[in-house]
């Protein structure tokens, strides 16, 4: 038992909230970074059409979602006790397969959508903004 222990990549209880914060806003940027590029070769007035919908959107997801997940894993993280706490605690070990699900979705719908992208990239800058919200 006390071999697996060493190879546990243990870490202070400050790094967990680092990691799920650069985590939460690394994966926002690269979605609200994926939108704008749908939305570089539009005109001005639909993409700020597009752009204002995103943002309607994320502050909507964050509201109803993001915060109480960030709140939760902070109280989470926050009653963890050790020394050394294994990193990838940053997240609920229940959360990883959603995560997985949602990777997918996104591949899926970026790929095989008939979705425009315009439209896709009001979702994907709600979702992103959101994440980089409660990060």
């Amino acid at each position: 038992m006390n071999r697996i222990n060493t190879l546990k990549p243990g870490v202070d209880k400050f790094w967990l909230f680092v990691v799920a914060s650069l985590m939460w806003s690394g994966v926002g940027i690269y979605l609200d970074f994926l939108a704008f590029g749908w939305l570089r070769p539009l005109n001005l007035a639909p993409v700020t059409l597009f752009i204002i919908s995103g943002l309607f959107l994320a502050v909507g997801i964050y509201f109803v979602m993001f915060r109480r997940f960030a709140d939760q894993n902070i109280i989470r993280i926050n009653g963890l006790t050790g020394e050394k706490i294994c990193i990838f605690t940053f997240q609920r070990w229940t959360s990883y397969p959603l995560i997985l699900v949602m990777i997918s979705l996104g591949i899926i719908l970026r790929l095989y959508s008939p979705i425009p992208k315009p439209y896709l990239a009001i979702l994907y800058l709600g979702i992103g903004s959101s994440l980089f919200l409660a990060s």
